[in-house]
């Protein structure tokens, strides 16, 4: 039991309880289990939204590195190794989720006669994919005449998706500056869409 814990001294670092795992010593990857279970619970279900799901991917990843634990090389943290099986158990359960809802659906059974399930196509149509580019690029070019003062701040926040506090930051001013540039950037790229919506509705004002 991962040399009885130092023979009941102090509990191992995580080393050597790698080295304990690698050497064949179950209890010790049990303990590693236990110290890392609930930060990578929570990873997964941040990604899959879905706490039964995963759970299933969870003890997956802990089985699958169980089962690999002497491929692990500490070259990093043994919850960063965790965390990328973590990821890679979600990522895979999203696609199969996404496969399962395209297949077969050409081979239904309805009682005993097999039917086919016709499906409405919820895709942009070509209009509306045309639309959306060509709103894509009006956005490019009105963003771009917008004063650089107040432009400035407007990709950072809304383009960039950045924190105001990150935005002020980066400018060199306070953040209730930032947030009334930004206030003006809006209003003035506002304005400068209403000009087109003759042209492209009023999506474009969607901005």
């Amino acid at each position: 039991m991962a040399a009885m814990q130092k023979y009941f001294g102090d509990p191992l670092d995580e080393s050597e309880l790698v080295q304990a795992a690698q050497a064949g010593d179950e209890s010790a990857f049990a303990e590693l289990t236990r110290r890392h279970y609930s930060s990578s619970f929570k990873l997964a279900v941040s990604i899959l939204r879905d706490h039964h799901e995963a759970e299933d991917e969870v003890q997956n990843a802990y089985w699958k590195a169980f089962q690999h634990i002497r491929q692990f090389q500490q070259d990093a943290k043994f919850s960063t190794w965790m965390t990328r099986i973590v990821v890679n158990q979600c990522l895979m359960r999203l696609r199969q989720t996404r496969r399962t809802k395209f297949l077969f659906l050409d081979d239904v059974l309805i009682g005993e006669e097999r039917g086919t399930m016709e499906l409405v196509d919820r895709g942009e149509t070509p209009e509306a994919t045309l639309g959306s580019k060509e709103l894509d690029a009006l956005l490019r070019t009105e963003i771009k005449r917008i004063p650089p003062l107040l432009r400035n701040v407007f990709v950072l926040r809304d383009v960039d998706q950045l924190p105001m506090t990150e935005v002020a930051g980066r400018l060199g001013i306070s953040v209730a500056a930032a947030k009334s540039r930004l206030l003006r950037a809006r209003i003035e790229l506002k304005s400068r869409l209403k000009k087109h919506c003759g042209r492209l509705g009023p999506r474009t004002l969607m901005a």
